[in-house]
């Protein structure tokens, strides 16, 4: 004999997801994929914090995972903003929009290998100064997440035994480095250890030029304020000559 049953007699999702035992693959420990990236991490003794990379501790799909699991908890922030993201149309979309943002470009290197780069010996026994830029970055302060936009420009004294790349190269380890959230002073340093590293020169030099949105759309909400932070290495920070011609040339470069 056929029984009906009312709707409201039905278990609901999450009853029944309560319910589920400790070691199923429908528990939430399980299913964030969040808190699987970070178990590894402190397994592993690695710290997470906002300007690291962690790409090393993400497996095969879980991008696609962590996407889908930002934009649910966006939609929860969205609830506690009272937006309602189910009859606003220009707000039904945005967790899925924010969730792409975040994972797929502002933060981006946080969560992608570093790019590999061609470099080239110094056959050429190149040793005078080489000067880079300016080029357009683009980051997000790690106090409010809005954005950083600015110009860097590069300052190289290559030795015999330094390693060469080539100028674009320049642009994709910037985007590396700044697509995360941060502060400028540390991201200049990550940037300078980067290409210290690659390049083995006898000098480096690297200024930021930046503007804070976070003074902009907040606080004292001032239009001019720019922060400008510069990092000398090796002959650069030895050499009063060598700091001034690269400061006088990228002066006629900014121009």
């Amino acid at each position: 004999m056929k029984t009906n049953r009312c709707a409201s007699c039905a278990p609901s999702r999450s009853s029944i997801l309560l319910k589920a035992p400790p070691n199923s693959t429908r528990s939430s420990e399980i299913a964030s994929v969040s808190k699987r990236i970070r178990t590894r991490l402190e397994n592993a003794n690695q710290t997470f914090r906002a300007n690291d990379n962690i790409a090393e501790f993400i497996e095969d799909g879980e991008l696609e995972e962590l996407r889908l699991e930002v934009e649910g908890r966006m939609n929860e922030v969205l609830d506690a903003l009272v937006i309602d993201t189910e009859n606003d149309h220009n707000a039904m979309d945005t967790a899925r929009r924010v969730a792409k943002l975040f994972v797929d470009e502002v933060f981006a290197g946080r969560y992608r290998a570093a790019p590999s780069l061609t470099s080239f010996p110094n056959v050429a026994r190149l040793n005078e100064l080489m000067i880079v830029g300016p080029i357009t970055v683009r980051s997000a302060c790690s106090h409010h997440l809005c954005p950083i936009l600015g110009k860097i420009w590069f300052g190289v004294l290559p030795n015999i035994d330094s390693e060469l790349i080539g100028l674009s190269k320049f642009a994709r380890i910037c985007n590396w480095i700044m697509n995360r959230p941060q502060i400028q002073e540390e991201a200049m340093m990550m940037l300078a250890d980067e290409l210290e590293r690659r390049l083995r020169p006898d000098g480096l030099a690297i200024v930021m030029q930046a503007d804070h949105f976070c003074m902009h759309w907040r606080g004292i909400m001032d239009e001019q304020p720019e922060t400008t932070t510069s990092i000398m290495r090796g002959a650069f920070l030895e050499s009063d000559t060598l700091r001034r011609e690269f400061f006088e040339l990228r002066g006629r470069r900014s121009q």
